[in-house]
């Protein structure tokens, strides 16, 4: 299927000096894995390049993407911005249901589906996911060290020292009532119930996934005058424990393609010290420190974070590619 759209949203964009461009177009694609398909949009671009895209843990790819695909498709490059099964426009049941398993297998079913596309160079591969998703980089990156490069926004990189940080803007009732919802969401799914679903954010003392400060900022960083009123922003309970145990950052040290790290030092979301340890452990990877909480770089960081990005991504994917370099390798395994 391929179906031309000329952007979520019609508004033309500015350029520099004031200068109006036209949204960009693209049309969309499906790729499937294990017999379940993912949908995607894919923006062709006019460098050989191919940029992979998914949102935050629950978050859509229109309010998760749209804002840096347009500027990077813009730039030339090419992006394939997708849903994870379970969500948004992709299939899977049950619906808002995440596993970190299958969210990793659907990375790695979409480089492969990147590398078939038409004018996409293998080598000029990059992969692009901020909060959750940018964690799931670091262990997608390290399976994949023939990636062209990796971009990891504000990424939650787990660990104790993130659950802390992030737990402080929680009430303890409220907490237990998180966990027993999420305890229950997991029984009841081994018995086939539907599945229990919490908030994606909400404030602190309410049963929801986020509640630290920058739970505020979400509809004005992702979804602003509810410019994407499907986006259903809620997710089961138990996939939200699960995400609190992932602990993506202990493969930062295994990531051999290019990497930039992006971290906001007043993130009260994603834990900036754990993704900057995980930046310094990674061989060769770029950190860049932004001020701002976790959504600054869809806010008032925005160009900071975009010329940063812009900026890596020409470095590492427009640069001519070494002698006798082949494909990227599609690997399904973990590197651990």
């Amino acid at each position: 299927m391929n179906v031309t759209d000329p952007s979520s949203n019609p508004t033309p964009a500015t350029g520099p000096q004031g200068a109006t461009r036209m949204p960009a177009r693209r049309r969309a694609v499906r790729f499937t894995v294990d017999a379940t398909e993912c949908a995607a949009w894919h923006y062709p671009g006019t460098n050989g390049t191919c940029v992979i895209m998914a949102g935050g843990f629950a978050v859509t790819k229109e309010p998760g993407t749209d804002q840096f695909a347009r500027r990077f498709h813009q730039a030339g490059f090419g992006v394939l911005a997708f849903d994870y099964r379970g969500l948004g426009e992709s299939g899977g049941r049950p619906r808002q249901v995440l596993r970190i398993k299958e969210q990793l297998a659907d990375w790695d079913a979409a480089i492969a589906h990147a590398a078939t596309l038409p004018d996409v160079d293998p080598r000029r591969v990059a992969l692009w996911g901020f909060s959750a998703s940018g964690g799931h980089l670091l262990r997608v990156a390290a399976r994949h060290p023939r990636l062209g490069a990796v971009i990891a926004q504000t990424p939650n990189v787990g660990g104790l020292a993130a659950t802390l940080h992030t737990g402080r803007h929680q009430t303890p009732p409220a907490m237990l009532r998180f966990l027993g919802r999420a305890v229950l969401d997991t029984i009841g799914g081994f018995l086939g119930r539907p599945p229990l679903l919490v908030p994606l954010s909400g404030e602190p003392g309410t049963v929801a996934l986020i509640t630290t400060p920058d739970a505020a900022d979400t509809a004005r960083a992702l979804n602003p005058g509810n410019r994407y009123p499907d986006w259903l922003q809620e997710v089961a309970a138990g996939s939200g424990l699960r995400l609190a145990l992932h602990r993506p950052g202990r493969f930062a040290s295994r990531v051999r393609c290019p990497l930039l790290v992006l971290v906001c030092d007043k993130d009260r979301t994603a834990y900036p010290a754990g993704a900057v340890d995980a930046a310094r452990r990674a061989p060769g990877a770029e950190l860049v420190r932004l001020s701002g909480g976790h959504y600054a770089p869809f806010l008032d960081a925005h160009e900071q974070a975009v010329d940063a990005q812009l900026s890596f991504l020409r470095r590492q994917l427009l640069r001519a590619p070494a002698p006798g370099a082949d494909r990227p390798a599609v690997r399904t395994g973990d590197a651990s």
